[in-house]
Formats: structure tokens, C-alpha cells, sequence
């Protein structure tokens, strides 16, 4: 399995009240719904990577992986 990278994030209180509440609705841990939504976004984007011209999701980021 990849190592994982740790890193601080700072964020408004309002903010990461907001992003834990629907992380419970979701039944994700905060961490976990932050994953998602970066995930999401960087999907939608449809960034690639700059060495092989493949997707992110085809990187091991584990978007649009199937679970």
C-alpha cells in the first residue's frame, strides 16, 4: 500500500464545523470527507499529471476507483 502524506491544514472554525457535519451525514470521518472532496475536484477538473499525460485517477489517487 502507498504511503499516505501528512500535512497541517489550518481552516476557519466555521468552516471545518461545516465540513464535519457533513462528513457525519456522510459517515466519513473529517479527514476522510476533505479526501473525498479534493478527489472530486481534482476529478472534475481533469487535471493530468506533466510526465505520462495519464489522468490523475489513473495515478493511484483512487479516483473514480471502484470500491
Amino acid at each position: 500500500m502507498k504511503s499516505r502524506k501528512s500535512f497541517l491544514l489550518r481552516i476557519n472554525p466555521d468552516l471545518y464545523e461545516a465540513l464535519e457535519a457533513w462528513a457525519q451525514q456522510e459517515l466519513r470521518s473529517i479527514n476522510g470527507q476533505i479526501e473525498f472532496i479534493l478527489k472530486e475536484a481534482v476529478r472534475k477538473r481533469g487535471r493530468e499529471t506533466g510526465d505520462s499525460g495519464q489522468r490523475t485517477a489513473d495515478r493511484g489517487l483512487g479516483i473514480g476507483d471502484s470500491k
